[in-house]
C-alpha cells in the first residue's frame, strides 16, 4: 500500500487554523468531508469517534507527528488527510512536545488487516526523519502532495 493510496490530495490542509487538539480534528476530518470522501451528515460523528479513540490513548508519537485514527462503519477502504501546522498543537504527545504534522486515517471495522496495513504504511514514511523535516516545511497543499508521491517512489 502506498502513501498516495491513503491521503486525498484534496484532504491536504497546508496551513491548520485550529490551534487546539479537537479543532485540528474537526478541522482534518471536515477537509474530508470537503474532498467528497465522507458525507457531510457524518462528519460530527466522525470528530467524535476519533476524539473518543485519542482519549483512550494519545496518537502523538512524537517527533512533531500524530496519527489520530478510527474505524468507522460506512468507510470502504482506508481514507487519509494530511493537515500542517506552523504554530503546533498539543496532542499530549509521548515527547511532550506539540505536533506540527497531523495524518487522519478512517477505516472499516470490518478490515482490520486493511487498517494495519495503512497504519504501518504511514508509520513507515513519518519515521524517517527527512519525511518528517519536508513534510513540516512544505507551505502549499502541491508541496504536500508532491512529497507524497516521492516517499512513495522511495517505499
Amino acid at each position: 500500500m502506498k502513501l498516495s493510496d491513503i491521503i486525498l490530495p484534496d484532504a491536504v490542509i497546508a496551513q491548520l487554523k485550529a490551534t487546539d487538539r479537537d479543532s485540528a480534528i474537526t478541522e482534518t476530518v471536515e477537509a474530508l468531508a470537503d474532498a467528497g470522501a465522507i458525507p457531510r451528515s457524518r462528519v460530527a460523528d466522525i470528530v467524535a469517534a476519533v476524539i473518543d479513540r485519542e482519549e483512550q490513548a494519545t496518537t502523538g508519537i512524537g517527533k512533531g507527528v500524530a496519527l489520530p485514527h478510527a474505524k468507522l462503519k460506512g468507510i470502504k477502504s482506508p481514507i487519509g488527510a494530511i493537515a500542517r501546522s506552523s504554530e503546533g498543537v498539543d496532542f499530549a504527545a509521548l515527547d511532550s512536545k506539540p505536533v506540527y504534522s497531523i495524518i487522519l486515517l478512517l477505516s472499516s471495522p470490518d478490515r482490520p488487516d486493511e487498517h494495519l496495513l495503512a497504519m504501518e504504511t504511514i508509520f513507515r514514511h513519518v519515521q524517517r526523519e527527512i519525511f518528517r523535516k519536508f513534510l513540516r516545511q512544505s507551505e502549499t497543499k502541491e508541496a504536500i502532495v508532491e512529497l507524497i508521491e516521492e516517499a512513495d517512489q522511495l517505499g
